[in-house]
């Protein structure tokens, strides 16, 4: 049996996924998901390999949080105000 981070650590080596995809395949909330990452990054980074990020983005306008260091979904567009972007993506390699 594994553990939840255990878990999304597999996931995230076989594929890229987001939060919410996340969630669905372990069986566990969004939030809590989110709260797991930071200790996922920490983990993989003693065994040699990194989490990678791939940001969210602004779908209206297509401005991208290149440089956003929390780990969960941002709120709003800081270009247009607008609140419909695409969830950053996982993986681990």
């Amino acid at each position: 049996m594994e553990t939840i981070r255990q878990q999304i650590i597999a996931l995230l080596t076989s594929k890229e996924m987001d939060a919410r995809e996340l969630s669905q395949t372990t069986g566990v909330r969004e939030k809590e998901v989110y709260e797991h990452l930071p200790h996922i990054a920490r983990s993989v980074a003693a065994q040699k390999k990194r989490l990678i990020i791939q940001p969210a983005r602004c779908l209206t306008c297509g401005y991208v949080f290149q440089n956003r260091t929390r780990f969960t979904r941002p709120g709003r567009c800081p270009r247009c105000k607008k609140s419909h972007l695409d969830q950053p993506r996982y993986r681990i390699s």
